[in-house]
C-alpha cells in the first residue's frame, strides 16, 4: 500500500465525514466507490473496511455531540438494541448467502431515493400543520433491528438509513444525529468483529477489513467528523434536513449504480 492510497484514504474520510456527521450519518457508504475504483479493494472486504472506517471515526463527531448532551439517550438505547444483534445477522448472511448483495442494493436504493426526495420536497414546501406522532419504541426497535441487517451486510452501520427513515418519521434531527452515530459506532465495532472472526474460522483472506485503509480513512474520518458535529448547531434545520435528504438520493444512487 502506497503513500498515495494512504493520502487519498484520509482526504475522503475527511471530507465524507464532514459533510455527514451533522446529519448522523457516518458517510461509510460514499467510500464504497473509492474503495472499489480507486484503491482496488476486493469483495466482500470492503464492507468489514466501512465497518473499521466507522470504529475509528465517529468517535471524533460523537466527542463534540457530548459536550451539548448525553449520548444515552432512549432512542440511543432503542437504536442499539436493534442494530447490533441485526448487524451481526447481516455480516453472517454476506459472507455465506449473498457474496455481492446485488438485490439488497438495489432494494435499498429504491427505499432511500424516494425517502431522501421526500424530505427534500417537505422540507422545501414548509413544516406541516400538524406534526407527526412518533413511533413507538416497538416500531423503532424493528427498524432498528432491519437496518443492522442491511448494515451488516453493506458494512455502512446503517445510519445513513436510520436517520432519513427516522426524521421522516418525526422526530427532531438534533436528537437522531448522535443516537444514529452511537448505534453506528457500537454496531460497527460488533460488524468488524463478526467479520474478524469468520476471516480467522473461514480462512477467507478476502473477508478481513484492509486494515491500511480503513485506518488511514478513519483517521480523516475522526477529523472531519468533529468539524461536522462543531457545525451542526450553528446550521438551519431546514439546511440540515436538505443535507440528509440529499445524502439519502445520494446514497440511492451508489446503490443502484453498483447493484446495476
Amino acid at each position: 500500500m502506497g503513500a498515495g492510497a494512504v493520502v487519498a484514504s484520509f482526504a475522503a474520510g475527511l471530507v465524507v465525514a464532514v459533510v455527514t456527521a451533522p446529519v448522523g450519518v457516518s458517510g461509510a457508504v460514499f467510500l464504497l466507490p473509492v474503495q472499489i475504483s480507486v484503491l482496488a479493494v476486493p469483495s466482500p472486504a470492503v464492507t468489514p473496511t466501512n465497518l473499521l472506517f466507522n470504529v475509528v471515526s465517529i468517535p471524533g463527531a460523537l466527542a463534540r455531540y457530548s459536550r451539548r448532551a448525553s449520548l444515552r439517550s432512549p432512542l440511543t438505547r432503542l437504536l442499539v438494541a436493534g442494530t447490533l444483534p441485526g448487524v451481526v445477522a447481516g455480516a453472517v448472511i454476506r459472507v455465506f448467502l449473498l457474496p455481492d448483495a446485488t438485490g439488497f442494493k438495489l432494494l435499498a436504493a429504491a427505499l432511500l431515493g424516494p425517502l431522501g426526495l421526500w424530505l427534500c420536497l417537505r422540507t422545501a414546501t414548509g413544516p406541516r400543520p400538524h406534526r407527526r406522532p412518533r413511533p413507538s419504541d416497538r416500531t423503532i426497535t424493528l427498524t432498528a433491528l432491519l437496518v443492522g441487517i442491511v448494515g451488516g451486510i453493506y458494512g455502512i452501520g446503517g445510519g445513513s438509513l436510520l436517520s432519513p427513515i427516522l426524521v421522516g418519521r418525526g422526530i427532531d434531527l438534533p436528537e437522531v444525529a448522535p443516537a444514529a452515530l452511537t448505534s453506528t459506532l457500537l454496531t460497527s465495532i460488533a460488524g468488524a468483529a463478526t467479520y474478524l472472526l469468520l476471516a480467522i474460522t473461514t480462512g477467507g483472506t478476502d473477508i478481513a477489513p484492509d486494515w491500511t485503509i480503513g485506518i488511514a480513512a478513519g483517521a480523516g474520518g475522526l477529523l472531519g467528523g468533529y468539524l461536522g458535529a462543531h457545525l451542526q448547531p450553528a446550521l438551519p434545520e431546514r439546511t440540515l434536513r436538505y443535507v440528509l435528504g440529499t445524502t439519502a438520493i445520494a446514497t440511492a444512487a451508489v446503490y443502484a449504480l453498483q447493484g446495476l
